[in-house]
């Protein structure tokens, strides 16, 4: 039998991929993080699924259950917010059921800085203004940095930065990026993409920090700040330009 690990998507039911709503949709187990993944994606589920809520499990816990529905013979879909390929948490579980002889696939879904872009109706890249988009978050009392992964190392690139898991800490983003992006570089931050209960926050750099505090934002939020998100003279893309040179075959 295969665990699946599925992208849920940002928040949104109707954001999971038709690829991933199928795989749920036959698996006789399903792990889901209960504070993350919305409910009604369950109903996707079997009417005789077995549901585990992961929120209050540890990694040992979580492989435990995996490697104990790939003994009875269970296909298991394994729910993760967002897509799985960035700031998940499989890379550990597979190693786990590599080590275990547990065979699995992922199936991508749809990341919250996806959803984020869209809510804020900005294309990330821009021509002539940036080409480059960083995901990344800030260091905080779980998990440390690598060297070199600091946001004051980062920032020197001018490109457009995604943090996730940040907006606790937004002082701190502020701080580190300013010296390169300036004050009035635009910022937004989007609180809960996707769902009924979204929160879109616009500013610049030196002024988001303080609406994202008056709104009481502290978790499930993107913060992005660069130049795109208010870029509005800009050259058209070659791509549809009526200077390309188009052959037919």
């Amino acid at each position: 039998m295969t665990v699946y690990f599925i992208g849920a998507g940002p928040g949104a039911a109707d954001l999971i991929t038709v690829r991933g709503a199928r795989t749920l949709a036959r698996c006789q187990v399903c792990l889901y993080a209960g504070s993350l993944v919305p409910r009604e994606l369950l109903a996707e589920c079997p009417p005789d699924a077995r549901l585990v809520d992961t929120a209050q499990l540890n990694l040992d816990q979580i492989t435990a259950e995996l490697v104990r529905a790939h003994e009875e013979g269970q296909d298991v879909a394994r729910l993760h917010s967002g897509d799985p390929s960035v700031f998940s948490a499989i890379a550990e579980q597979m190693r786990r059921l590599d080590a275990a002889g547990v065979p699995y696939e992922v199936v991508p879904g749809v990341p919250a800085f996806a959803a984020a872009a869209a809510s804020l109706k900005r294309e990330l890249t821009v021509p002539t203004v940036g080409q480059t988009v960083i995901l990344t978050r800030v260091a905080n009392r779980a998990t440390a940095m690598p060297e070199g992964e600091d946001l004051a190392t980062l920032g020197r690139s001018g490109a457009l930065i995604v943090l996730h898991l940040a907006a606790k800490y937004v002082d701190r983003v502020v701080d580190e990026l300013l010296p390169h992006y300036g004050a009035d570089c635009p910022a937004a931050v989007v609180a809960y993409a996707s769902r009924p209960d979204e929160l879109i926050l616009r500013g610049t750099l030196d002024e988001i920090a303080g609406k994202v505090k008056a709104a009481g934002v502290l978790r499930t939020a993107v913060i992005m700040v660069g130049r795109t998100l208010g870029a509005e003279q800009f050259r058209d893309s070659h791509l549809y330009s009526p200077e390309r040179e188009r052959h037919v075959c």
